[in-house]
C-alpha cells in the first residue's frame, strides 16, 4: 500500500510563503520510479495542476499561473517531495494534494494519469 502524506499547509498573509512537504512509503512502492507532483483543488472548482517533477528531479513542470512563483524539488533518498511557494496570492488558497505517477512527468499535468494520491492539506491566503 502506497501512502503519501502531505504537511506544511496553513494561514498565510498575501505576499508571504509557504513550503509544503509530502512524504512517500510503502513495502514496494519505488520512490525514484516515479514522477511526482502537486495539485490543488479550491472550493467550487475542478482539481488542477500545479507543478510535477521528473524521477530524477532533473525536469519540472509548472502551471502558468504559478511560474516563477513555486519551486518543486524533491529528495530520492528521504523519498520526500517539496513545493516552495513565494508570493502567494489569495487565489493561490486551496487545498494541495500530492501526487505520484509512475511515468514522465509530462503525463502527470493530467488528474487521470495519477496513480497516488495524498490526502491534501489546507493553503489559506489572506488579502
Amino acid at each position: 500500500q502506497v501512502q503519501l502524506v502531505e504537511s506544511g499547509g496553513g494561514l498565510v498573509q498575501a505576499g508571504g510563503s509557504l513550503r509544503l512537504s509530502c512524504a512517500a512509503s510503502g513495502r514496494t512502492f519505488s520512490f525514484s520510479s516515479y514522477a511526482m507532483g502537486w495539485f490543488r483543488q479550491a472550493p467550487g472548482k475542478e482539481r488542477e495542476f500545479v507543478a510535477a517533477i521528473s524521477w530524477d528531479g532533473v525536469t519540472t513542470y509548472y502551471a502558468d499561473s504559478v511560474k516563477g512563483r513555486f519551486t518543486i524539488s524533491r529528495d530520492n533518498a528521504k523519498n520526500t517531495v517539496h513545493l516552495q511557494m513565494n508570493s502567494l496570492k489569495p487565489e493561490d488558497t486551496a487545498v494541495y494534494y500530492c501526487a505520484a505517477h509512475r511515468g514522465a512527468a509530462r503525463a502527470l499535468a493530467t488528474v487521470s494519469r495519477v496513480d497516488y494520491w495524498g490526502q491534501g492539506t489546507q493553503v489559506t491566503v489572506s488579502s
